[in-house]
């Protein structure tokens, strides 16, 4: 009992520290002066909307599903939820205080003592000893503080992680459900060009036709054929590129995706909000805002260095019965290696100097992602509505023509070439349609939606 008071009494002793932490405060950020709106936005703030799934306005069930499954299975997520796990471990490493304790368990032995040689009792030793290093100017405090940036700057990275792997599920699974719309295309021309290829050998018969256009006909029939395998293979490559980023066997999954969906909507919205709001909802902002307070802690830490650093030294004994302790100060004065330490520093300064930059120019970056997603989106859905008009009237154009054909009224090559406008018109517009909607997911994730989600309900 009495070593144990005196350990206490020796602890609560080198718990005293008088800490003035030196060099920039990390939490303490420049202002970047940011705009007070987009060039074509508003001025009404999203808020947080980091636990947006924004991909449920798509209102395909697949689609969710496949997300939902991958947050969990994902490699690249997985591998960057490792990298949170090894900056807590380096975490909990740092300590507010830098101390190192030794000690000597106790220990009991025998005493001979008696006239006859043999042993009469027990006397037990025990020793504790202990060495603390005073934080003084806030060295171990700045590296602490550097330590949790390193943790923030790994959560935001996996957020970053999260957004890319989002931006490529959406990207291939909408792009393979376009390849499916085409192929679905490419059949109906082939259908109606088959009927003109029919028509067009009975008017032969007639002698109302000729086998040049047998050959016409026929030659724009096999070039539709021929669009078919290319279409497949680019669904085929998307739904492995799919299997890749879920971590999902292919097989499996080309059967859940050659069930079919029909062509993805293009939602209304969404709003982009402000350019503040990018600070506290993009996570390359947030990971190169905890990049710069870690290289202004390493400031801080370097200054430290090269300044005197005082420690305190003790020890604590029991032996039989009778215990003593002290405990002593020691001062180190960096005099012989100040050149060394100015040099460490004078380049722990010019990479905090860096790191503001990098800072400011994700900023500047997250700003122009953000606009150019508002400027692409409403030009695609400009330019989607004008092709779908365009569909519609090559589609009237070309069932006059076959009308006219089939009652002798016009030439075939007249019907022909509007069955080469029409069928261009509609991939054309399916094609308009599948950017537009691959746009509305990559304003979202410019304004920082759906970072934080790491489980979604199917």
């Amino acid at each position: 009992p009495r070593l144990a008071k005196a350990a206490l009494s020796l602890a609560a002793l080198l718990t005293i520290s008088a800490c003035a932490a030196v060099g920039p405060d990390p939490t303490a950020l420049p202002k970047t002066g940011l705009q007070g709106s987009f060039a074509e936005g508003g001025a009404a703030s999203l808020g947080t909307v980091g636990a947006n799934a924004f991909w449920s306005g798509y209102q395909d069930r697949t689609l969710s599903r496949l997300i939902a499954e991958g947050l969990g299975t994902s490699l690249d997520i997985t591998t960057a939820n490792e990298r949170i796990r090894a900056a807590e471990a380096d975490l909990r490493a740092t300590a507010p205080l830098a101390a190192q304790v030794s000690g000597q368990p106790a220990s009991a032995s025998r005493v001979r003592t008696g006239a006859d040689g043999r042993p009469t009792g027990y006397a037990s030793t025990a020793d504790l000893s202990a060495g603390f290093v005073l934080d003084l100017f806030g060295g171990a405090r700045r590296a602490r503080q550097g330590a949790q940036a390193a943790q923030a700057s790994a959560e935001a990275q996996a957020q970053v992680t999260r957004l890319a792997w989002l931006v490529e599920v959406i990207g291939a699974y909408v792009d393979a459900r376009f390849h499916q719309q085409a192929l679905a295309l490419t059949r109906d021309t082939i259908a109606a060009r088959q009927r003109t290829l029919g028509v067009t050998r009975d008017m032969q018969a007639l002698g109302l036709a000729t086998d040049y256009d047998i050959a016409q006909t026929e030659a724009l029939l096999q070039t539709a054929r021929a669009d078919l395998p290319a279409y497949e293979a680019r669904f085929n490559a998307q739904v492995f590129r799919l299997s890749t980023l879920l971590n999902q066997q292919a097989a499996p999954l080309m059967g859940r995706m050659q069930q079919g969906s029909a062509a993805l909507r293009i939602p209304p919205g969404p709003g982009a909000g402000v350019p503040a709001d990018l600070l506290r909802n993009r996570p390359d902002v947030q990971a190169a805002q905890a990049d710069l307070a870690q290289a202004l802690a390493a400031v801080g830490v370097a200054t430290a260095d090269m300044l005197p650093s005082l420690s305190l030294t003790g020890t604590v004994s029991d032996t039989g019965g009778a215990n003593s302790w002290g405990f002593g100060p020691r001062l180190s004065l960096p005099v012989a290696n100040q050149g060394l330490l100015q040099a460490a520093r004078a380049r722990r300064l010019s990479e905090a100097r860096q790191a503001d930059l990098a800072w400011r120019s994700q900023v500047a970056a997250a700003v122009e992602d953000v606009q150019r997603g508002q400027s692409n989106l409403r030009r695609y859905r400009q330019r989607v509505e004008a092709l779908d008009q365009a569909a519609v009237a090559f589609d009237r154009a070309y069932d006059l023509a076959r009308t006219n054909f089939e009652a002798g009224a016009l030439p075939l090559v007249d019907l022909l070439d509007a069955d080469r406008q029409r069928a261009a018109a509609r991939l054309q517009a399916a094609s308009a349609r599948n950017d537009a909607a691959k746009e509305w997911a990559a304003l979202q994730i410019a304004t920082g939606a759906g970072a934080a989600v790491t489980r979604i309900a199917e």
